[in-house]
């Protein structure tokens, strides 16, 4: 009775360490893709500022070029 008490726990750790893990990998992909949305959309905002100075005043300031 004993080793079924003590497979049966070690089996619950071993669900709940695998259900941690899908939930942790899942949690950083979408964490990745946030980081990849966020660089993207300050791209687009020194690319739009840019635009936006050369219309205004002419020459960019080397802060607002544009980055390759």
């Amino acid at each position: 009775m004993k080793n079924v008490i003590t497979l049966g726990a070690l089996v619950i750790s071993l669900v709940l360490i695998v259900f941690l893990y899908v939930r942790l990998s899942d949690t950083e992909q979408k964490l990745a893709a946030a980081e990849q949305n966020a660089k993207d959309c300050m791209q687009v905002t020194f690319q739009l500022q840019n635009k936006l100075t050369q219309a205004t005043n002419g020459k960019t300031p080397d802060s607002l070029q544009t980055r390759n």
